[in-house]
């Protein structure tokens, strides 16, 4: 039975793309979460106003990749070192958080913290409950696949994924 994760680390376009790699993932949605307007756009969240953060969806299969492991690959592609910033993405929509929608989710993500900090040092990563999440429109789903040759994704999303699939060769889909 799958199960679903709900992540933020700065542009959802870059973690859909990642997450889009990977065994096991059957969807990535990106959308908003963490706010409180009701159907946000991506205008209105563009702005910080609407306390929501730029976050994907990521519909798996347990028995092929874990919780744990998606959170491995969380704090491998992104900073989460920085506050309300990833990059040249600057406003709370780009924070990294992790919206857990269970006590077990809840508990992996503090373990996953544990486990990073020694690494990265000082964490700031926001742990939630998750809320309701609001599906991006049409135009940002498989944001890199349609356009893998523009300035944004070349500059800071093919180096994610060319680090996700260099760290991860065992858990992708195909073959890097």
């Amino acid at each position: 039975m799958s199960e679903q994760a709900v992540l933020a680390g700065g542009c959802f376009w870059c973690l859909e793309a990642a997450y889009d790699d990977l065994a096991g993932v059957e969807k990535v949605e990106s959308g908003y979460t963490g706010g409180q307007v009701d159907s946000p756009s991506y205008k209105q969240v563009c702005t910080g106003a609407t306390g929501h953060a730029e976050a994907v969806r990521i519909t798996y299969d347990p028995a092929v990749i874990s919780y744990a492991d998606l959170l491995r690959v969380f704090f491998t592609i992104h900073d989460p070192t920085t506050l309300n910033r990833q990059g040249n993405d600057i406003g709370p929509q780009y924070r990294s958080a992790i919206f857990y929608a269970t006590p077990e989710q809840k508990a992996a993500a503090e373990a996953a913290v544990a486990e990073f900090t020694p690494i990265w040092g000082r964490i700031v990563t926001e742990l939630a409950p998750l809320g309701r999440f609001w599906p991006a429109e049409p135009e940002h789903e498989d944001y890199f696949a349609r356009n893998p040759g523009s300035g944004y994704c070349q500059a800071v999303i093919a180096p994610k994924i060319a680090k996700l699939r260099k760290t991860f060769r065992d858990r992708l889909k195909q073959p890097a």
